[in-house]
C-alpha cells in the first residue's frame, strides 16, 4: 500500500537546495511522486518506499524533520465516488 511522507527539509531554500532534495528522493526504489514547497521547505514524498531510506538520503542534502507518515490519500477518493453515486441513486427514485 502506497504511503504519503512529509518531511521538512531545513536547508531548502532556494530551487538549487530544492533541486538536490529531489534528485536525492527520486533514486529511491518505489517513489511515485515528489512535491515540493520552498516556503514552507516541505518535502511530500508518495509511493511504497522505505522511510527511513527517504530520511537517510535527505540528510546528505541537509538537516530533516519528519512532519507525517501515512497511508496515500487514494482510497478515500475511491470511497467519496461511491458515495456520490449512491446519492444520485436515492435523488432518482
Amino acid at each position: 500500500m502506497a504511503q504519503k511522507v512529509v518531511l521538512k527539509v531545513l536547508t531548502m531554500i532556494d530551487d538549487k537546495t530544492k533541486k538536490k532534495a529531489i534528485e536525492a528522493v527520486a533514486d529511491i526504489y518505489g517513489v511515485d511522486s515528489i512535491a515540493t514547497d520552498v516556503q514552507e521547505q516541505k518535502l511530500t514524498v508518495i509511493g511504497e518506499m522505505d522511510t527511513v531510506a527517504v530520511v537517510k538520503k535527505l540528510k546528505k542534502v541537509g538537516k530533516v524533520d519528519i512532519l507525517s507518515v501515512g497511508p496515500a490519500k487514494e482510497e478515500k477518493k475511491e470511497e467519496k465516488k461511491e458515495e456520490k453515486k449512491e446519492e444520485k441513486q436515492e435523488e432518482k427514485k
